[in-house]
């Protein structure tokens, strides 16, 4: 009985067919990605510049807890009323930029800023030390790195200067936009949030929802009331129009009024607060 041979089966375009099926996969499929928190990290301190100290007075504390209770300022807060009280910190407009609500009280456009010791012999944070950034200040300042640069024999020294005369000329630009010379917060001033190691992850995005937040909705109403857009639309259109100068001050004079200065210190383990 004569044998049959058997039909080879043409699998020349089986790899074809497994490509194309590849990139229908990919390009039909929705990957998932996870969702952070968007921090950016601050540039390297050069070795010649002195980093200021914070001081006690203008560090507003953060801490929660294993069990995620939090402590404020030494007090026990509910995390609903975090924000306002981050924001009543980070006012650094008593000559009157614009009002705002503190506590039950509305602060006027005629504020003065009133340091309030408590019995710890502390400055109270609500109220930290304010710094005029006046007209004639800026001016002498920015008179003097001027000179500097023009003076400076070293190529590293003069690139130093003229970083610093940058930052002069822009709190300029920053009193012309806001109509006048305004008060900010010493370099000093910051957020510091401490958790514990056994902090919920919900919880730890909760609070560091509520401290953006404040920020966010300070630098929103002073971008309202000075440019007539809030500050989330001034950056939106500054994305769109990277060449637009005018934009960047007005961003820039916002974020000098309210900085977003949020700092993590290292988490604890079973540390309870209170």
């Amino acid at each position: 009985m004569a044998r049959r041979e058997l039909t080879e089966i043409n699998a020349g375009s089986m790899a074809d067919i497994a490509f194309l099926l590849l990139i229908f996969w990919l390009v039909t499929t929705t990957i998932e990605s996870d969702e952070g928190i968007k921090r950016q990290l601050p540039p390297p301190v050069p070795p010649d510049i002195d980093v200021p100290q914070a001081k006690e007075q203008n560090v507003f504390n953060v801490k929660v807890n294993f069990l995620d209770l939090l402590l404020v300022e030494g007090e026990p807060l509910d995390i609903e009323d975090l924000k306002d009280k981050a924001k009543e910190f980070l006012i650094a407009t008593g000559d009157g930029v614009m009002s705002h609500p503190v506590g039950r009280e509305v602060v006027g456009r005629n504020r003065d800023v009133v340091l309030i010791t408590g019995s710890n012999g502390k400055t109270n944070a609500a109220f930290p030390e304010r710094v005029w950034v006046r007209k004639s200040d800026v001016r002498q300042r920015i008179a003097e790195y001027e000179m500097f640069v023009s003076t400076a024999t070293e190529e590293n020294r003069r690139k130093n200067y003229t970083k610093v005369l940058q930052k002069w000329r822009e709190k300029l630009r920053t009193i012309t936009l806001l109509g006048g010379d305004y008060k900010e917060l010493p370099s000093s001033a910051l957020i510091s949030m401490q958790n514990d190691n056994n902090t919920t992850y919900n919880t730890y995005l909760q609070v560091q929802n509520e401290l953006q937040s404040a920020v966010n909705e300070l630098r929103d109403e002073l971008a309202v009331a000075k440019f007539g857009r809030t500050y989330k639309e001034l950056e939106d259109l500054y994305d769109r129009n990277a060449d637009d100068k005018e934009l960047l001050s007005k961003i820039v004079a916002v974020r000098s009024v309210y900085p977003q200065r949020i700092s993590e210190a290292e988490p604890r383990e079973g540390s309870t607060y209170y």
